[in-house]
C-alpha cells in the first residue's frame, strides 16, 4: 500500500481506449495489471490472490480487461488469449444465480459484491463483441441482474431513501471506488442492449444518487476510501481522480469533473499527502489490531 508497487497497486488512471458510445477500452487502464506480470502472458494461468491459492474474481476481470485494451493497442493475438482465458474462467465459475462468489475466502456470510458483478460483466460483453457468442451475453445480463437484487434478497443493490447504491461488500460501509466500477458494468450492459426501459432507469437513478453522496467520499484535502470513516491511500486517492475523469466523459456532469481537479490539487499538496499518509497508516494499525481482513487492507 504505501510503496504502490505490488500488482494490486498499479497505476490506473483514466482509460485511453474511452468511448461513450462504443464498447472499446475499459474506463480506466488496467494494462500494467497484465505488463507486470508477464510470466503468465505465455501460460494458461491466471492471477491468483495476493500469492495464494485463491483465484479472486475481480483480480481475473480486471486482468482480463487490461490484456482486451492491449489487444485493441496491439492486435497480438496473446492478449486477446488471455482475454478469452478469463471470459471462459468467468462463465466456468458463476453461479446459477448469476453471481461470483467473490469473497467467501475473507467473508462466509458475505460472498457476494456489486464490484465483481460489474467487472465480470464488462469483461463478458467485450468477449461477446469480439466473439458474437450469444454465451457471453447470456451471462453478462445474468451478472447485471444478479448485482441489481435488493440486498435483502441476496443481491447486492441497496434501494433506500437515499436512492440506488451499488455494494461492493453487502455488509460494510459503502466503498465509493466498487460502486463506480459496479455501474460501468451497468453502463456497458445498456450499451450493448439498449436498453431504455429497467436498467437505463436503474443507470441513471444510481448515477443521480452517487452525485449526491460524493460529498460523504471526500475530506477537505482528500478523498475517502468509503463511507465508514477510511481515509484513501495514495493509491486510491489516485483511482478516485481516474474514476471522477472517466465519470465526466461518460455522463458530461460536471460535479465529476470538478471533483477530479479538486482531488488533483490535493494530490500535489505535500503537507495534504502526507497528512492523508499518516491517517491511512494509523488507520492500518487499527485494523490490524481489530483483525478486519478487507480488500483494501491488501492493497
Amino acid at each position: 500500500m504505501l510503496t504502490g508497487t505490488s500488482i494490486q497497486h498499479v497505476h490506473q488512471g483514466l482509460g485511453t481506449l474511452l468511448d461513450p458510445q462504443e464498447l472499446l477500452g475499459y474506463y480506466n487502464d488496467l494494462t500494467e495489471k497484465v505488463i507486470k506480470a508477464p510470466e503468465l502472458l505465455s501460460t494458461e494461468e491466471l492471477p491468483r490472490y495476493g500469492g495464494t491459492e485463491v483465484y479472486f474474481p475481480v483480480d481475473i476481470f480486471q486482468y482480463g480487461l487490461g490484456a482486451y485494451d492491449l489487444y485493441l493497442q496491439t492486435k497480438e493475438q496473446k492478449y486477446l488469449t488471455k482475454v478469452l482465458l478469463c471470459a471462459e474462467w468467468a462463465l466456468a465459475n458463476q453461479l446459477p444465480s448469476g453471481a461470483w462468489d467473490n469473497f467467501s475466502f475473507l467473508y462466509p456470510e458475505a460472498p457476494y459484491g456489486a464490484m465483481a458483478q460489474g467487472e465480470g460483466a464488462s469483461l463478458l460483453l467485450r468477449v461477446f463483441k469480439e466473439t458474437q457468442q450469444e454465451r457471453f451475453l447470456i451471462a453478462a445480463h445474468s451478472a447485471i441482474d444478479f448485482m441489481l437484487l435488493p440486498l435483502e434478497d441476496g443481491g447486492t443493490t441497496r434501494y433506500d431513501h437515499r436512492g440506488v447504491i451499488f455494494m461492493e461488500y453487502t455488509h460494510r460501509p459503502v466503498v465509493m471506488n466498487g460502486w463506480i466500477f459496479a455501474w460501468w458494468g451497468l453502463y456497458d450492459y445498456v450499451l450493448v442492449s439498449q436498453d431504455n426501459g429497467r436498467y437505463q432507469e436503474i443507470l441513471y437513478l444510481s448515477c443521480q444518487t452517487l452525485e449526491k453522496e460524493l460529498h460523504h467520499f471526500a475530506r477537505s484535502f482528500w478523498s475517502m476510501y468509503d463511507e465508514g470513516g477510511r481515509i484513501a491511500s495514495p493509491f486510491y486517492h489516485r483511482l478516485h481522480i481516474a474514476q471522477m475523469q472517466a465519470m465526466y466523459q461518460l455522463t458530461q456532469h460536471t460535479v465529476f469533473s470538478d471533483y477530479a481537479q479538486r482531488w488533483t490539487d490535493n494530490d500535489k499538496n505535500l503537507i495534504f499527502k502526507m497528512s492523508a499518509f499518516c491517517i491511512k497508516a494509523w488507520q492500518k494499525i487499527i485494523e490490524k489490531e481489530h483483525h478486519e481482513p478487507t480488500k483494501e487492507k491488501n492493497r
